[in-house]
């Protein structure tokens, strides 16, 4: 592995990384200091007085949870048959499930919207959920299967010549041991989920079942355009995502890093 020993290379990669990061911190920075001007913390009370505030936050939370499930159990199976099982044509089915990632989203809202129809799941929680977690799978998939090749086969034969079959080895060996990158599936997901405007805008009729990125629509008219209050309701939204990544962030580097490795 690449070591810097050096006094001096060490001074050098710092810098260069503190050069690599502040394109990414600038952005953030100006957003939280322009949320706080003209009458500072007073932003923050307006977003959360929004009528409906805490509605579309929970709205927003059960999708995303919803979107997480699905995307979780599916990807890990499908990984697990892809990666480990022998399934003819399996090869071919990857890349057709890789295929998906080409697939724009807005592209598909048409059809979407009339089998939400025909199904009577237009304005319902799975007519977000389902399409977003269909989204996510392919990119999820391709993660989680280039972690779980990376895992010795010696194991997988320890298991079964123990009596375990696919489903018990999945539950054992699988579950367990693909935490790290189960963490970035959760991370991705969520981000997806939670940041998504143009499937709830479009599926869910109704006020109440709108999630939390229609806030800064209410600071936003044909007289008005508070842009303070429209970016501390971009702080406000982003929150819940940042917690997320604390509380994962050992994990989720070292799942990124092992499934970009292999």
């Amino acid at each position: 592995m690449f070591e810097v020993r050096s006094r001096a290379g060490k001074i050098a990669l710092q810098v260069i990384i503190t050069l690599m990061v502040l394109p990414f911190l600038f952005p953030l920075i100006v957003m939280v200091q322009e949320s706080l001007s003209g009458a500072g913390f007073s932003n923050y009370r307006a977003v959360v007085d929004v009528p409906g505030f805490w509605r579309f936050f929970l709205n927003s939370a059960v999708i995303s949870a919803g979107v997480i499930v699905i995307v979780y159990v599916v990807a890990m199976l499908g990984s697990y048959g892809f990666a480990k099982l022998r399934i003819a044509g399996r090869e071919f089915y990857f890349w057709l499930l890789l295929a998906c990632l080409t697939l724009p989203e807005v592209v598909l809202l048409a059809p979407l919207f009339v089998t939400d129809q025909r199904l009577n799941l237009y304005n319902t929680y799975w007519a977000v959920i389902l399409p977003l977690s269909a989204l996510q799978i392919p990119f999820a998939v391709l993660l989680t299967r280039n972690f779980i090749n990376g895992l010795p086969d010696q194991l997988f034969e320890a298991i079964r010549v123990d009596g375990a079959g696919s489903i018990a080895t999945f539950r054992h060996l699988i579950v367990p041991l693909t935490r790290p990158i189960a963490a970035a599936v959760v991370i991705f997901t969520l981000i997806g989920a939670w940041n998504d405007y143009l499937m709830p805008l479009v599926f869910l009729q109704s006020q109440s079942m709108q999630t939390i990125t229609l806030i800064p629509t209410f600071f936003v008219g044909e007289f008005n355009n508070d842009q303070t209050k429209i970016l501390a309701s971009a702080v406000v939204t982003a929150i819940p995502e940042v917690v997320a990544y604390l509380g994962l962030q050992r994990l989720f580097e070292r799942g990124l890093t092992a499934g970009a490795i292999k």
